[in-house]
């Protein structure tokens, strides 16, 4: 009863995900044995994992207190806050609040999967809700995606406030401000603690209104003489109303491709977050009944993704839309951290097709969806919290934002810089880190979940750094003799035909093992493939100073 007690006199804050990266965004608040998780993201996966398709947060700890679990409440519809979802939710039935967009986009994600949307629930900005303990309310903020809000979480111990992804936008596209009088409302009454996006805590300065963006476009519009292909983030809705809108103005038709970016159009025009006159979209295959200089098409690949619709057309790849001399591509977006070489390939690519490609940051054709330092600072006085937690950064950015906070005044001992898996616990009077739950990663590659690894990982590294060589032995199984081979095949390794000594010197090693181990009288299978393995691993080095995967496969009659 006392340990009952105890725990319901601790609030804990345990981010699984979002923490020291860009992506993947997940928060678990846990007080007492009741618990709620904001967003379940993805991300995209670094250079050295091989053939992995996404990322997601480890949600074991879900999982395991499923029974604690009261509901997931989503900030907004971007995919490194909702794309974990469809993987979650496999596993986890659970009620899922969040906006008509967020849930719109992400009902098409769960449909994609073959997951059940029945759970799932929409809320309004401004409402508030009751879940167990807590008491939540959506705020709205401005984001790069209409329908995003921050947190009010109330708890027995005090008010949360989660600003979600945000920026200040004094002319959004919708004309739908930041809630300036609800968030100074929640300072004034008091707030416990405050956990708030740091992506462009470097940044100086305040982030320019989206708005900005239809200069710009307008601008490369009335200059383009052929056809423009505007490549953005299918989620980016108010960046997409601002190409229609500029389209029209300019008597364009426009056409959708890219499988995520027709999915979200779709949808944002049934919910009414995206408008455009009668005619104006077009399908892809219609474009050739218009003049080039009468079309806009906007498309997937601002990250240069290798499937993409605008990289598969900088290779000449696609079925539909080939690159003609005189486009004008518009790559509205800035590569997100290891995705840089990827964008510049496919700038070349298109650059060599003959067409005209727009995608410095200072044409104007981008501008982020975060505060810069300026409105972090006023966040800050808003809120006015007693304890701070940076979150939804790398560890510069977090530390960044950190400082920020001590320049505001805000006492050393009252942030918490932490990592994915940290258990931040709070009193009303006290907060710290008191520990760290296992935590981890999963990766997902094609319809394998978690099934890629460390270990496979590796092998995969090892396997396009130095290739594989496999080794086929048939051995008698009563005396060990060699009956047929060794045959050697090699694959990224050598061209067989012409290391013609390389390999038999190779086949030399291993009937030598094979001899030691017949002399030996050693005719365990997994003593054999270990001798080989060995004996050639050290030949093959010292003869070309490489290390490739070694297969043996050993059949006996």
């Amino acid at each position: 009863m006392r340990n009952e007690q105890r725990n319901e006199q601790r609030l804990q804050i345990i981010p699984l995900g979002g923490l020291g990266e860009i992506g993947k965004n997940m928060t678990v608040i846990r007080c007492g044995d009741e618990m709620i998780v904001i967003d379940a993201g993805l991300m995209f996966p670094e250079n050295d994992m091989l053939g992995v398709d996404l990322v997601i947060p480890d949600y074991t700890y879900l999982v395991e207190n499923q029974k604690y679990l009261r509901a997931i409440i989503l900030t907004h519809g971007h995919e490194d806050h909702i794309g974990a979802l469809p993987y979650v939710l496999k596993n986890i039935s659970v009620p899922v609040y969040g906006t008509k967009l967020t849930l719109g986009i992400l009902e098409g994600r769960l449909r994609e999967t073959g997951v059940d949307s029945g759970n799932l629930h929409a809320v309004n900005q401004g409402e508030i809700i009751m879940l167990g303990c807590f008491s939540v309310g959506f705020i709205r903020v401005n984001h790069s995606i209409p329908d995003s809000v921050g947190l009010s979480i109330k708890t027995p111990l005090g008010m949360i406030v989660h600003t979600g992804d945000f920026k200040f936008d004094n002319t959004p596209i919708d004309g739908k401000m930041s809630d300036f009088r609800r968030l100074s409302d929640l300072g004034n009454k008091g707030v416990l603690v405050m956990m708030a996006d740091s992506t462009n805590a470097e940044r100086d300065g305040y982030t320019p209104s989206e708005r900005t963006v239809g200069v710009a476009f307008n601008r490369e519009f009335q200059n383009a003489p052929g056809r423009i292909i505007v490549a953005t983030f299918s989620s980016n809705v108010h960046r997409i109303q601002q190409v229609i809108d500029t389209a029209v103005k300019y008597r364009r038709r426009v056409a959708i491709l890219g499988r995520s970016m027709v999915n979200v159009v779709n949808i944002s025009l049934e919910l009414g977050y995206i408008h455009a006159p009668e005619g104006t979209i077009i399908d892809v295959e219609d474009i050739m009944n218009y003049p080039a200089n009468k079309i806009v098409i906007i498309t997937t690949g601002s990250q240069g993704e290798p499937m993409s619709a605008l990289t598969r057309m900088a290779l000449s790849d696609h079925r539909q839309v080939d690159i003609m001399q005189g486009d004008t591509v518009i790559i509205s977006a800035t590569p997100i951290p290891g995705n840089e070489k990827l964008v510049a390939k496919t700038v070349d690519n298109l650059m060599r097709l003959g067409a005209n490609v727009i995608y410095s940051r200072n044409a104007g054709i981008h501008v982020s969806g975060h505060a810069s330092r300026e409105e972090l600072k006023l966040m800050h006085n808003l809120i006015k919290p007693k304890f701070f937690i940076p979150v939804h950064g790398e560890l510069h950015h977090l530390y960044a934002h950190a400082k920020l906070a001590e320049e505001l005044g805000m006492a050393k001992e009252r942030i918490f810089v932490g990592e994915n898996g940290y258990i931040f616990e709070f009193t009303r009077d006290r907060g710290k880190i008191v520990g760290r739950i296992n935590w981890g990663v999963i990766m997902v590659d094609g319809l394998g979940v978690g099934d890629v690894g460390n270990i496979v990982l590796r092998d995969r590294r090892q396997l396009s750094q130095d290739g594989i060589l496999i080794v086929v032995v048939t051995i008698n199984r009563e005396n060990g003799r060699i009956v047929a081979g060794p045959d050697i095949v090699s694959r990224g390794f050598v061209y067989v035909r012409e290391s013609e000594e390389l390999m038999d010197g190779a086949k030399n090693k291993v009937l030598q093992a094979l001899r030691h181990c017949t002399d030996e009288k050693i005719f365990d299978w997994t003593t054999l493939k270990m001798n080989i393995k060995d004996a050639l691993a050290q030949y093959l080095f010292e003869q070309t100073r490489r290390r490739p995967m070694i297969l043996p496969i050993i059949t006996e009659i």
